[in-house]
């Protein structure tokens, strides 16, 4: 019996679903602080421009000169006040310094404190993703047992399928293993 169109697309769904959950999961990695400044910590920062709500980034050239420091120039200097605002409110445990063409946001040192409870954070997110990741593991071996039901699939064709499911699934976790284990290794890094 050849493998049907929907357990082809069972398994299609359940890889974009996995793949999708690790792109997640690092873009959530990348906004942490973890004591080294980086640019995506101002990606949830909008500023008031003309009337509008736009993201930082949109107005402004963010760089890093040094370690815990970001500088962000404005395109347009008359936007630069309504920057300063906007990255007060955004509340990111540091005030910019205006010298009047750009801010200078100069991180703190995080404590020990901090780091250990960063660190948790990272481990539980990583878990959230790989509960993630068996759920849509649960959901296509779902639709298999239906099609193997229906008769579609014969018992060996849907042992062999649940094996690929299986295999993906172990593969998606590690990645995300692997990512935490990143993200603890740059947070404990002074």
């Amino acid at each position: 019996m050849p493998i049907t169109e929907a357990v082809n697309a069972a398994l299609g769904q359940m890889e974009a679903a996995m793949k999708e959950r690790l792109r997640k999961l690092g873009k959530d990695f990348s906004v942490l602080r973890t004591g080294r400044a980086n640019p995506l910590v101002l990606d949830s920062v909008r500023v008031e421009y003309y009337g509008q709500e736009v993201p930082l980034k949109q107005v402004a050239a963010v760089s890093v000169p040094e370690a815990r420091v970001l500088e962000i120039r404005p395109w347009d200097p008359s936007a630069l006040t309504e920057i300063e605002k906007a990255i007060q409110k955004a509340d990111l445990g540091a005030m910019p310094q205006n010298d009047g063409k750009m801010l200078r946001l100069t991180l703190p040192t995080m404590t020990e404190e901090r780091r250990r409870d960063m660190v948790k954070l990272v481990k539980k997110m990583g878990e959230e993703f790989r509960v993630g990741v068996r759920n849509d593991r649960r959901d296509a071996l779902e639709k298999i047992k239906k099609a193997e039901k229906l008769k579609e699939l014969s018992e060996d064709e849907a042992k062999g399928i649940e094996g690929r499911i299986q295999k993906a699934t172990d593969s998606f976790v590690k990645q995300i293993d692997e990512a935490v284990l990143v993200k603890e290794k740059e947070i404990a890094t002074i």
